[in-house]
C-alpha cells in the first residue's frame, strides 16, 4: 500500500464523516425548530410533521452523496 492510496482513504473517510455530521447537525436543528413549532401550535402539527419528515429525507440524501463519494475514491485504491 503506498502513499497515494492512504490518502485516498482519508479523503473517502473525510467525504462519509463530514457529509455525516453535516448532516446530522442539520437534522437535529430542523428537528428541534418543528417540535418548537408544534408546541405552539399544535393544531399544525400534522402538517408540520409531514413537512419536517420530507426535508429529513432531503437532508439524508447529502450524507448517501457523501457515502457514494466515498465508495468511488475507494474503488481508486
Amino acid at each position: 500500500m503506498d502513499i497515494g492510496s492512504g490518502l485516498i482513504a482519508i479523503a473517502a473517510a473525510l467525504a462519509i464523516s463530514i457529509s455525516a455530521l453535516g448532516v446530522g447537525i442539520g437534522q437535529g436543528n430542523a428537528a428541534a425548530s418543528a417540535m418548537e413549532a408544534m408546541a405552539r401550535q399544535p393544531e399544525q402539527a400534522g402538517n408540520l410533521r409531514t413537512n419536517m419528515i420530507l426535508a429529513l429525507g432531503l437532508m439524508e440524501a447529502l450524507a448517501i452523496y457523501g457515502l457514494l463519494i466515498a465508495f468511488m475514491l475507494l474503488s481508486k485504491i
